[in-house]
């Protein structure tokens, strides 16, 4: 069996562009966070970028009717928290999608 991998793939590429264009308007945040952890005589350090969403909901909101109108989705007249989901059949990468996704929202 030889297994043939496609790093760009158009629907999962849309997936993705579904995905980060809901934060869209949302500024990079450029500033890391470092914290320094002595553990047992060794010094570990962590650098991280911290989340903080500045988008309104009504921005949100814009953004992802705007995202469902693309999609040929029915468009939502208000949003039921700020849960999200990825809906892909099985088998068409979703695990590669969510991955990607993560790396581009960063």
């Amino acid at each position: 069996m030889k297994i043939n991998f496609e790093a760009n793939l158009q629907f999962q590429q849309d997936a993705i562009k579904s995905v980060t264009d809901l934060f869209e308007g949302q500024p990079s945040d450029d500033s890391l966070l470092e914290y320094d952890f002595d553990i047992q005589g060794e010094l570990h350090s962590i650098v991280g970028v911290g989340n903080k969403l500045i988008l309104s909901e009504g921005q949100i909101l814009t953004n992802l009717q705007s995202i469902q109108e693309t999609n040929e989705v029915e468009k939502s007249t208000k949003l039921d928290g700020m849960n999200f989901s990825i809906e892909m059949e099985t088998g068409t990468g979703k695990t590669y999608v969510y991955l990607r996704t993560i790396y581009k929202l960063k």
